[in-house]
């Protein structure tokens, strides 16, 4: 049954009248008429595909004469056509693996070409292959990808062949509403096309379905009016199918009938050489009177299964052709042929690179004595810049210091005096703006005091990330409360040698930042990961994200990139400048990312081994 789900596909998609015969004598005739070399693989192929079922050592010879043309000429169609009934052939000889390459490589090819309707059907030849080798899975997914491909084609001539093939593959995989759904489908395009293979295969669906669900009179009477009909009409390789279900169907019921069916079966096969369903209705045959314990028709069915393997060895040893060895041979001349254009292209390129540095080496002879005179200037400049700015550091802390105390004095007396209970409402609202100054003056001179540090300055201890993170959630929360955001962490557990307060300044920072530009009833999620020798921190809002012209400016000391948060809150833009300085010191990293809604994510990498 899967073989023949396969060659119906190839059948209707080439879409070959009754009149086979007719129409590859006009073909063969023709050829020495025709001057167009891409005209002439054409046909080369359509003659491929019309052998394959009399004789496939003639598909492969014309598949091949066809791909040598096309390379020649550089044909595309050409050759993913040619490659297409490479992979019948094989997988009429039941060399799987070869026939997959094939068909993959065909598919391919006309996805590069934007060849919609030969990628479904590549992909239906690829998902049958599957199917005869017991991959189901790697099968469903090739029949799914077909199948919705092909709904999106605007000839949807394929699509009857993609339901039908699904449908008899794989019944189970739909619901009995979907298959009579996808039936009517299959049936209404078949009839706009007039294709009578595919109405034909599909009555063959109907009674199968019949069967299965309980009507198995109607069901038989169906399938037995199907093959009459196929036969009719001259389907016999349609109708190989139809008579093995039908033996299948009676077996248990009718044995007789059964046989009959099998007999009226292996009679078309033997008439139109169809040795691969004389294989299996021979054997059938066999099996059947022997259990029978009819010996002398069992023996006389054993004598043909006999007869056809000789007649397929005799078949093979005519052809003279090692159809593996070819394969091999193939891929060993591709093999070649890059070799040769990787050392071609190499030896060029090894000569422009011999020209380009005796180039560079008469340059560089220029430049070097200018440029050992600059090394002296630029290090005397350099050591005049890192001292101008080590006295400025100093400068701003001296100044961030002095300021610390007469600030913080204000900021004191502003909280006492706003507790006195008999102030006016606008001696009140003075006294807040002077709190908050004075707060935000106090964020400003700790932002200052924290610039300008190394790593050899830090006091590191073994420091519990995990315990850090849960401090950090509990001490914000109620800022995150205020605007009515969740705080969800996280962690893993993971010991890392730092400096326990800078190290909290980030995350604190991070976390704030995350609140401060997040509208409220928004979640923020804290998350710790450990992989290798690294822990990630990672901050994810649902804020008012970072535009990109300020994203290369936020880890800028004193940047213009500033934004008051969704409250209204004050922001001074230190920082992240001052968080990257302390993941950096731990040799550590720190970024972020826009995410695909809204909000940002910032990430922190930490080594285990920080430190030491």
């Amino acid at each position: 049954m899967k073989r023949l789900s396969f060659f119906c596909l190839l059948l209707l998609t080439w879409n070959i009248s009754f009149a086979q015969s007719s129409e590859l004598k006009k073909i063969q005739a023709s050829l020495p008429k025709i001057s167009d070399s891409l005209q002439y693989v054409d046909r080369l192929n359509r003659m491929a595909m019309l052998l394959y079922e009399k004789n496939a050592d003639s598909t492969f010879y014309y598949a091949r004469m066809a791909r040598e043309i096309a390379n020649r000429h550089n044909y595309e169609q050409g050759r993913a056509d040619a490659m297409n009934n490479l992979g019948v052939f094989f997988d009429i000889k039941g060399n799987f693996q070869l026939a997959l390459k094939y068909y993959n490589q065909g598919y391919t090819r006309y996805k590069k070409l934007g060849d919609a309707t030969n990628c479904v059907q590549s992909l239906m030849n690829i998902g049958m292959v599957y199917q005869e080798m017991g991959k189901d899975d790697r099968a469903l997914r090739r029949y799914d990808l077909a199948f919705r491909q092909s709904e999106k084609l605007r000839n949807d001539s394929i699509r009857s062949l993609v339901i039908y093939n699904y449908l008899l593959s794989y019944p189970e995989h739909f619901s009995r509403d979907s298959t009579h759904y996808y039936i009517n489908v299959a049936q209404k395009i078949a009839a706009k096309y007039k294709d009578e293979r595919t109405l034909v295969a599909i009555d063959q669906l109907i009674a199968d379905d019949l069967i299965k669900h309980g009507n198995r009179a109607e069901g038989l009477a169906l399938l037995e009016q199907t093959i009459s009909t196929a036969i009719d009409k001259k389907l016999f390789y349609v109708s190989m199918d139809m008579h093995i279900d039908m033996g299948q169907q009676l077996e248990a019921t009718d044995p007789e009938q059964s046989i009959h069916y099998y007999k009226q079966a292996l009679a078309i096969a033997e008439n139109n050489d169809y040795l691969y369903y004389s294989e299996i209705l021979v054997r059938k045959l066999f099996e059947i009177y022997n259990a029978r314990k009819d010996y002398a028709a069992a023996a006389e069915y054993s004598q043909k299964l006999i007869e056809i393997h000789d007649k397929e060895s005799a078949l093979s040893r005519e052809s003279g052709i090692d159809y593996i060895d070819y394969a091999v041979k193939d891929e060993e001349i591709k093999s070649l042929e890059s070799r040769y254009n990787y050392q071609l292209a190499l030896s060029v390129l090894a000569c422009i690179a011999f020209v380009l540095a005796i180039s560079m080496i008469i340059s560089i002879r220029k430049h070097l004595r200018r440029t050992k005179r600059q090394n002296s200037q630029m290090k005397k400049a350099l050591s005049a810049l890192e001292q101008s700015q080590a006295d400025n550091t100093r400068m701003i802390r001296i100044v961030a210091h002095d300021l610390r105390n007469p600030i913080g004095g204000i900021h004191a007396i502003a909280s006492m005096m706003l507790e006195e209970p008999d102030r006016s409402e606008e001696d009140r609202t003075m006294l807040e703006l002077m709190k908050t100054s004075g707060q935000n003056s106090l964020d400003l001179v700790d932002n200052l005091l924290q610039l300008q540090f190394s790593s050899e300055q830090l006091k590191k201890e073994p420091v519990d990330i995990a315990e850090m993170l849960k401090y950090c959630v509990a001490l914000l929360k109620s800022k995150a409360d205020v605007k009515q955001q969740q705080l969800n962490l996280e962690i893993v557990t993971a010991i890392v040698n730092a400096s326990r307060e800078k190290l909290w300044r980030v995350i604190s920072n991070l976390i704030a930042n995350a609140i401060k530009f997040s509208p409220n009833g928004t979640r923020i999620k804290i998350k710790m990961t450990q992989k290798e020798q690294k822990i990630r921190i990672l901050v994810k809002d649902e804020g008012i994200g970072i535009p990109p012209e300020m994203g290369e400016k936020i880890f800028d000391l004193f940047t213009e990139a500033k934004r008051p948060g969704t409250a209204g809150e004050q922001p001074f833009g230190m920082g992240l400048a001052i968080s990257k300085q302390i993941v950096e010191a731990h040799n550590g990293k720190i970024w972020f990312e826009n995410n695909n809604s809204s909000g940002t994510t910032f990430f922190v990498d930490l080594p285990f081994n920080s430190g030491n």
